[in-house]
């Protein structure tokens, strides 16, 4: 279940590294290209809250073989696409099956391991699930240089198959309750799956055309819109898409919150690290992948102390130290300049790697772990969910900082060196004796792009300073858990 849910999270990063390659081999159009990230990240966040009531409906093993045997199949068509229309429509399936091996996998935790095992189960499925976003871009990188664009996809061919064979011997036979189905809650399922995906393009459209335009603001008022609708449906029904009520446990609500807190942290940093190693340093996909893999190597080193620590150590101070320590991390990576490279990024990763799993353990036992089982796959769902928005607000919030304000530093750069701010010139990178030329063209051609590579470099910091507050907003939620431990004993499916 653990290859299949990394095969899922791998694909997107990968994806996103390989962009302009596939652009140029399909001849896709600049401005549509972002749409193969977008159409599966929709599907993705629509499909991750019914994880629950398909688990219900058909059992864990059935729901697990159908959407891995899927997702590969739809990795295969993506592989085969000739244009745009038919890859997002594979992207589209891909990421609806996708989605769903994430809260699967977190349920499986929960309901097929007695007490003793959860620690470890949680870890080796947590450790792959934030794993995937740091290695894909060595992967992706990789793949793009020294073979087809196509193998970016058919790389998920073989795991694929893999999982979904062990899947089906493995995983233990439940019978679902199949009248689901046949009450499924169409409107209600509508009014879902139009919120989050108004949300996810609104998100997408709003740094680029701005958080206050008509467009954006009518997207995500229309997704306010559906999403109180499909909360009151969902509360009015006896048999609801998803179960919501697991919110009125304080445990569960925290954890949802803390989930999403590391969705802006995680998501952000992955984000971050190549928009500055990209636009400001000028590396490949493959260097990037390689300066990024410390944050990966560092996770796994730390993974064996954080099970040991799990199991031993009251809750709320792991998490407490987790998201501090976290926040220590990003809040490092706010003085680089445009000098920095591995080794200026080497100790922020680790300690951001070696906080990860910290962030991840005591929450999601925190969420899931004092719930009835019945109620864990909804629960599940709606947890994984809450990190998947918060990494999407997250970069969107990202995107508004860097592309919002790096033509103010330029600007301001630009005044500071025509008035011989030595400050000016030590940010930029241009001694100060350059000034004697300063009306030479060529000085003048090759300043711009210092200048604008320089105010780049401090919108970044502030996007990282920003998201190491928000990660400091985790610190006080910790406080506000209960001094309970999680204990789902053994479930009537093990």
């Amino acid at each position: 279940m653990c290859l299949g849910m990394f095969m899922a999270v791998l694909d997107i990063q990968v994806v996103a590294t390989s962009l302009p390659a596939i652009r140029d081999a399909l001849g896709i159009a600049a401005e549509q290209m972002s749409w193969i990230q977008t159409a599966y990240l929709i599907a993705e966040v629509i499909a991750i809250p019914l994880t629950g009531l398909l688990t219900r409906a058909v059992g864990m093993r059935s729901l697990f073989a159908l959407a891995v045997g899927s997702f590969t199949l739809a990795s295969i068509g993506c592989a085969a696409s000739t244009g745009f229309a038919s890859l997002v429509m594979a992207r589209v399936v891909q990421g609806f099956f996708g989605g769903m091996l994430i809260p699967l996998v977190f349920s499986a935790v929960f309901l097929l391991f007695p007490l003793r095992f959860q620690g470890l189960a949680t870890t080796l499925a947590g450790m792959l699930a934030v794993l995937a976003p740091t290695v894909g871009p060595i992967v992706g990188g990789w793949i793009t240089e020294t073979g087809s664009w196509h193998w970016l996809f058919l790389v998920n061919v073989v795991p694929g198959i893999a999982a979904c064979g062990l899947g089906l011997t493995t995983l233990p036979r439940v019978m679902g309750d199949r009248s689901l189905l046949r009450s499924l809650d169409v409107a209600g399922l509508a009014l879902l799956a139009f919120c989050l995906a108004s949300l996810q393009i609104g998100l997408k459209e709003a740094p680029d055309g701005g958080w206050l335009t008509a467009p954006v603001m009518a997207l995500l008022a229309a997704s306010v819109l559906a999403g109180c609708l499909f909360v009151m449906r969902m509360l009015g029904r006896i048999r609801p898409i998803v179960q919501l009520r697991a919110f009125q446990d304080r445990g569960f609500a925290l954890g949802c919150a803390l989930s999403f807190i590391l969705g802006i942290g995680l998501y952000g940093s992955v984000y971050l690290m190549p928009v500055f190693l990209a636009f400001v340093r000028e590396h490949g996909p493959l260097e990037i992948g390689l300066v990024m893999l410390v944050t990966g190597v560092a996770q796994l080193a730390t993974a064996p102390v954080a099970v040991a620590l799990e199991q031993r150590v009251n809750a709320r101070l792991l998490t407490l130290a987790g998201f501090g320590t976290f926040g220590i991390g990003l809040a490092m990576s706010t003085a680089q300049t445009v000098e920095t490279d591995f080794s200026g990024m080497f100790w922020p990763q680790v300690v951001r790697g070696a906080a990860i799993m910290f962030c991840l353990l005591p929450p999601t036992r925190l969420a899931l772990g004092n719930l009835p089982p019945e109620t864990v796959p909804d629960a599940s769902g709606v947890f994984n969910l809450m990190r998947n928005l918060g990494g999407a607000i997250g970069i969107a919030l990202i995107d508004t900082v860097v592309y919002g304000r790096a033509p103010l530093h330029a600007k301001a750069l630009a005044a500071g060196l025509a008035g011989l701010d030595p400050k000016a010139f030590e940010t930029v990178g241009i001694p100060l004796e350059a000034t004697a030329r300063a009306s030479d063209p060529e000085v003048v051609a090759v300043v711009r792009p210092m200048v604008e590579k320089a105010a780049t470099t401090l919108a970044i910091n502030e996007a990282w300073a920003m998201v190491a507050c928000v990660t400091f907003v985790g610190c006080g939620l910790a406080l506000l858990a209960p001094r309970r431990s999680g204990a789902a004993g053994v479930s009537a499916m093990h």
